[in-house]
């Protein structure tokens, strides 16, 4: 690794390393949890809805929160988010010990957290523009996606091996104080201000949400770079609900957590991939190339009864995503500018959450109504798609795969024929424009490229 790259980070290095044990403890406790509610009740309905109270409240104050973190300090923003998820696991950790704890404890927890991090996420991601130089944001947005890779394979299988040995009580504790030492590391690093906001008077909360929204409306490269981020979320949403049905039809529950530990070991090194070669020189290209051969990846899973291919399949769609959150995060740090990057993030935000609670809900009827029957022996495609993927048991997840993959790859390619978002690099840079300036240049102007 060159270290040049990575002069001057000190704080992002500091904030990304307290980010990522606050993280490692989160996966911890989450699946200690979810294991408590499938052992206790027996019920895959109650642990079903533990993602429904985690993901509804963040999609509704998300615009709000967006706003809000704009006006904030974020560094403060994040300290205060992760204190009240370390107080909020000791609560846990207490009900625990006293054996109260029930299963609505468990919603309200997950989606208090949801709440902090609808604040604390868009914080973080308009922070890492103010901690690095313009070139240097692909590679940090790299580390940014190795930790939360990172962090999905080593909470589950630390929470595999304590769960018996510290029990349910001893992992909340532990998530309680990796939240304290990420407050700890915040508290020793320094995040810029962003460029104030002049001659502007501060307008409601909608208002300033507003602001955010029309100034991505208003640029047809982000909106389509946003419409684009929103079909992939959807398109995973499905695919994260059928991938364990799909591998159970080819092996066993032993099966399904290989392939989990596959597929995130594909993250992980296409995050380490990115922090040290960083994106290609246009990062749309990140994008859209990426997205296009990942969605033949997912394609792939679906093609035979084999899970050597969905293993293989597993790990090379995982292994691009990080590119291709890298390449978009920091075109969006670079035409957005410091003053409205926490309202831009959130509206990704909230644009993530409304697509994956329709791919969850889209999934199982899909699945078990349509597709299935569809491909069952003597089913209606049984003797003709059947005939290339198979019949039987799975063999409808395989065909929704395939279909999930060919949308997502012709999703970029349609994206490569729209101008505004082919020649999105072109677009002036924003990152240090005053908001008023930045919201008052025109769409025409916006998309112009940079004069140098």
């Amino acid at each position: 690794m060159r270290l040049r790259h990575f002069a001057g980070l000190r704080d992002f290095l500091l904030i990304w390393a307290g980010q990522l044990i606050s993280d490692v403890g989160s996966r911890l406790s989450s699946f200690a949890l979810g294991i408590w509610i499938l052992t206790s009740t027996g019920s895959t309905t109650h642990f079903a809805m533990t993602f429904v109270a985690m993901t509804i409240p963040a999609l509704i104050v998300s615009m709000v929160a967006g706003a809000l973190v704009d006006r904030w300090d974020r560094r403060r923003t994040m300290m205060v988010c992760d204190s009240l998820s370390a107080v909020t696991m000791l609560v846990l950790a207490g009900l625990r010990a006293t054996g109260h704890l029930a299963v609505w404890h468990i919603y309200v927890a997950v989606g208090a957290g949801s709440l902090f991090n609808a604040f604390r996420t868009p914080a973080f991601s308009a922070s890492i523009p103010l901690l690095a130089a313009r070139e240097q944001l692909p590679r940090v947005n790299g580390m940014a996606q190795s930790g939360s890779a990172v962090a999905e394979m080593l909470g589950p299988l630390l929470a595999g091996v304590l769960i018996g040995s510290i029990s349910l009580h001893g992992i909340l504790m532990l998530d309680a104080l990796s939240f304290l030492v990420s407050v700890m590391a915040l508290a020793v690093a320094h995040i810029p201000r962003p460029v104030a906001v002049t001659g502007c008077k501060r307008e409601g909360l909608l208002g300033e949400a507003a602001i955010g929204w029309r100034y991505v409306q208003e640029r047809p490269g982000l909106m389509g770079l946003l419409t684009l981020s929103g079909l992939r979320n959807f398109v995973f949403s499905i695919a994260r609900v059928l991938i364990a049905p799909l591998v159970l039809s080819l092996s066993d529950p032993a099966g399904v957590g290989l392939q989990y530990a596959i597929s995130g070991s594909g993250l992980v090194l296409g995050g380490i991939g990115v922090t040290l070669w960083g994106a290609p020189r246009k990062q749309i290209d990140g994008v859209l190339f990426f997205s296009l051969l990942g969605g033949v990846c997912m394609a792939a899973h679906g093609m035979r009864p084999s899970f050597t291919l969905v293993a293989v399949s597993g790990f090379l769609l995982f292994l691009m995503l990080p590119m291709i959150a890298a390449s978009s995060n920091s075109i969006w740090q670079s035409k957005v500018p410091a003053g409205l990057q926490g309202r831009c993030f959130a509206i990704q935000r909230a644009m993530f959450y409304a697509s994956t609670l329709l791919g969850y809900f889209l999934a199982g009827p899909l699945s078990r109504r349509v597709f299935e029957p569809l491909t069952e022996k003597g089913g209606l495609l049984a003797g003709s798609v059947g005939l290339v993927i198979g019949t039987g048991p799975g063999r409808g997840f395989g065909l929704m795969f395939i279909l999930l993959g060919m949308l997502m790859s012709l999703a970029a390619i349609i994206a490569f024929t729209v101008p505004a978002i082919r020649q999105i690099d072109a677009m002036a840079d924003a990152l240090s424009l005053p908001v008023k300036a930045a919201t008052s240049t025109t769409a025409a102007q916006a998309e112009a490229p940079a004069r140098t």
